[in-house]
């Protein structure tokens, strides 16, 4: 019985980059070895077993053949035989498929990886790589990730991904694992190259045919210098991730402009009522992946409110006070900044304009501030029932005034 260090905390050991878990190959053992020694068993479709101490994952090297449909469509066989080479070439990527002996820091690299680490690269390691879907949307997370290193995919292995999208395959995916899948890319530093990868290879337009859409749709080159609509989506979605921003903040920018793919040809480049449109592709999307509820009732305010929020400071205080009372400002205020942190990617993801001014967003900050802070105790004392909720109201509005005109006068 041999253990090796395998996949991503070697490939990461070897780059420099941060890694936190460990996954360990077998090689030689039995389950009923691993059993004896006190490891617990937690696979479910082949042998893996935890650590009794660090609870690091141990699976037993394996080979697998394609059996099915999807990335559930294998079956494996485990057995003493089964060496280190036969389990590392199931991988998807050479650089994925490296070992480390701990104990002696030995590496064993036999396809290839280190030199792809070098060349930086993103190269599968057989022709195997076919046979499971789910490798596309995983090829593009890494090319997200390791972006920032200055890594490509290589150009078979982007091949073979056109392949596998116009292969019918990526229908068998749940729509779970592509939400994981893409939700651990929109957290990356360069989540918009994982949208790119997508669309140059077939993927997009099969997974998320709302976004896909986008490319190739014009905009008024006033207001959008980079004109095509999917760009500038891609390009607030940079905004967000340069931002550090958050799932749900990332995932609404990414949806909040699906209308303009369905405004009518006679209109375009202007997009009059996008934001209503998008307001049930933006649904519909989010419910197909099954994207966290909290997640989507976001990203619809977005979609059907982002304008409001660029002409914050223009709008009636009525108008602005209704938009907060729409954002649930007095309950859920981590809400509406959320939303005008979308919404100022959204100013900001165009050519040119990375680093406008947003005034808004402080125009915004200070609203929220002061409809927050009038309460039913600041209203005179023979104010009883139903008149309490409309004074308030109307205290919270002139309030609004106020900070207009402050704003107007200082223009």
């Amino acid at each position: 019985m041999h253990v090796y260090l395998v996949g991503g905390a070697v490939r990461d050991y070897l780059l420099g980059h941060p890694y936190h878990e460990k996954d360990y190959v077998v090689v030689g053992a039995t389950p009923q070895l691993l059993l004896d020694q006190g490891y617990q068993p937690v696979g479910k479709d082949f042998p893996v077993f935890l650590h009794p101490e660090t609870k690091d994952e141990y699976a037993l090297a394996r080979t697998e053949r394609k059996s099915g449909v999807g990335y559930h469509g294998f079956q494996f066989y485990t057995a003493p035989d089964v060496t280190l080479e036969d389990d590392l070439i199931r991988r998807d990527l050479t650089i994925n498929a490296i070992a480390m002996d701990e104990d002696s820091g030995e590496i064993y690299d036999p396809y290839g990886g280190r030199k792809d680490l070098e060349m930086k690269t993103l190269r599968h390691v057989s022709d195997a790589f076919l046979e499971d879907p789910l490798r596309v949307l995983r090829v593009a997370r890494f090319a997200a990730r390791y972006f920032q290193y200055g890594f490509t995919i290589a150009p078979e292995t982007l091949n073979l991904m056109q392949k596998l999208s116009e292969s019918g395959e990526l229908d068998a995916l749940t729509p779970e694992r592509v939400w994981k899948e893409t939700s651990r890319a929109l957290m990356e530093t360069h989540a918009n190259v994982y949208f790119e990868v997508l669309h140059q290879c077939g993927a997009l337009k099969v997974l998320f045919p709302e976004i896909d859409a986008l490319f190739g749709v014009p905009q008024r080159p006033e207001y959008h210098p980079e004109i095509d609509c999917g760009i500038h989506t891609l390009m607030a979605l940079q905004q967000a991730c340069n931002a550090n921003y958050s799932l749900d903040v990332r995932y609404a920018v990414l949806v909040h402009d699906l209308g303009k793919a369905l405004t009518p040809p006679e209109e375009l480049p202007r997009h009059i009522m996008h934001e209503e449109r998008g307001v049930v592709p933006v649904q519909n999307l989010s419910d197909r992946l099954k994207v966290p509820t909290l997640l989507k009732q976001l990203a619809v305010s977005v979609c059907k409110e982002h304008l409001k929020c660029h002409q914050a400071m223009t709008l009636k205080p009525g108008t602005l006070w209704r938009l907060l009372q729409r954002l649930d400002v007095l309950r859920r205020p981590e809400r509406v900044e959320a939303f005008i942190q979308a919404c100022e990617c959204d100013a900001r993801g165009r050519l040119g304009l990375e680093n406008r001014e947003y005034p808004q967003a402080e125009y915004m900050r200070k609203a929220i501030h002061i409809v927050r802070s009038i309460k039913a105790s600041d209203l005179p004392e023979n104010i009883q029932g139903a008149e309490i909720g409309e004074m308030l109201i109307q205290y919270r509005i002139d309030a609004l005034a106020h900070l207009k005109q402050l704003y107007e006068s200082k223009a």
